[in-house]
């Protein structure tokens, strides 16, 4: 689809902001789903695991390596020793129900079956995930409508520009929930499915 404000010389910049704000979001959310916890190993379930490493909270992907050789284990290798108990510590605290192992070098978190009741918790929690990503993306359409609105009333554009523009910015915002609900739905089934 073509874009009617890049066309006009005063919201040219505001499509091109909006979009990457846009995409970002949806960047976000992908980034989220692969951190929620399904029955299968991932290197991503741990993403979110903060480590109090001298004082700063630090990623376990920047302590270790991190790998899934089999589909109900996650490997851990920190590239520090001294670390080790942190990391298994931040693991088994982190709320995820893991429940880590580590023989002084290597971490080995078994991944359990999910039961039912989990499914639906972290089914729960994505949605409230999702929907505020969407408010984000409400949001950023706010936005461009008040700098469309600031262009129109400084008279840089004519009400028939900001009508189209914010035509074009709805378009925008309902093509990124949509694409956020579609992500949503394959990720449900996903966790539903046993």
């Amino acid at each position: 689809m073509a874009s009617q404000m890049a066309n006009i010389p005063a919201l040219k910049d505001l499509q091109g902001q909006l979009t990457a704000r846009m995409t970002k979001a949806v960047e976000d959310f992908r980034t989220n789903l692969m951190a929620v916890r399904t029955g299968r190993a991932s290197v991503h379930m741990l993403d979110n695991i903060r480590v109090d490493y001298y004082g700063s909270e630090m990623p376990i992907n920047q302590l270790a390596q991190l790998s899934a050789p089999e589909p109900q284990q996650i490997v851990v290798q920190p590239f520090d020793i001294g670390v080790v108990g942190l990391i298994e510590k931040a693991i088994r605290t982190s709320g995820q129900g893991f429940n880590p192992m580590h023989d002084g070098k290597t971490i080995r978190v078994p991944i359990p079956p999910m039961t039912e009741e989990r499914r639906k918790e972290a089914v729960k929690q994505l949605a409230g995930i999702l929907e505020d990503h969407k408010t984000a993306i409400r949001n950023i359409r706010r936005d461009g409508n008040d700098t469309i609105k600031k262009a129109t009333k400084d008279k840089l554009i004519s009400a028939d520009d900001e009508k189209r523009a914010q035509e074009e910015t709805q378009a925008m915002t309902d093509a990124q929930i949509k694409t956020l609900d579609d992500m949503f739905k394959v990720k449900e089934k996903e966790l539903l499915t046993v």
